[in-house]
Order: structure tokens, then sequence, then C-alpha cells
């Protein structure tokens, strides 16, 4: 029952980041994105309406290419991941920086995305968030 299907993402730390991300497929039925719009709102959630299927929805096509520049920079040993989130968060007024933002995330989580790239440099950044997960 394809018509009855929609992928829906909440952001980590929902009581705060509170976006409800909906994305609808080719044959999901067109009531169905507004019906979790009105369902997002009645649990106080802002919907994000996501008017195509997008691997990392919204949120996570714009937060994943942050991760992977500090992680490059980290991994070249440009900047340790204190002054690279320090030098995003006065640059930008953003709370956190890209490494305490993997910290919320997880770092299993960053460890997995990273060791299952084949490109050389994710798997340096592997090896790196390993050796802080042990």
């Amino acid at each position: 029952r394809p018509e009855k299907f929609l992928a829906y993402h909440f952001a980590n730390e929902i009581w705060k980041n509170n976006t409800a991300e909906i994305m609808p497929h080719p044959g999901t039925a067109p009531e169905l994105p507004a019906t979790f719009e009105e369902y997002s709102r009645e649990i106080g959630m802002v919907p994000i309406m996501v008017k195509k299927e997008q691997p990392g929805y919204v949120l996570n096509s714009l937060l994943v290419p942050l991760l992977d520049a500090g992680s490059q920079l980290w991994a070249n040993e440009i900047a340790d991941p204190e002054t690279i989130d320090k030098t995003w968060m006065i640059a930008t007024g953003a709370p956190a920086g890209p490494f305490a933002i993997m910290d919320t995330v997880g770092l299993n989580t960053v460890y997995a995305i990273n060791i299952m790239n084949p490109d050389t440099s994710h798997q340096e950044i592997a090896k790196k968030v390993k050796t802080m997960i042990d």
C-alpha cells in the first residue's frame, strides 16, 4: 500500500529543534502529506515539506557537508576539534560547531557513516573517530 507511506524525520533534540520533515514519494496519496503537516503542528513540531525524495531530507543534506568539512580539517591536522568548533560558532553565531553536533548525533553514527565510505579520507576519519569511541 505505497499510497499510505511517506518518510517522516525528526531532528535530534526535538524538544529544542522541533522540526518534522515530511517527504512523500511519487506513489504517496496526495492528501497524506497534509495530514502529517497537521499532525506535526498538533504535537508542537514545525512541519518541513520536502517536495520530492531526497536522501538526507533537507536538514541532513545541509548538515553532512558541514560535518565532513570539519572532519577533513581535523583528519588533515589543520586544526583540532575545539578550534574548528570555536571558529564555526564565533564566525556564524551558531550555538554548536561540527564536533559538538557529532557528539549530539553520536560518535558511533559518525564512525559508521565514515567507515562505509571507501574514500581514503573517510577511512582516516573513521580511524580517528574510533579512537575517540574507544
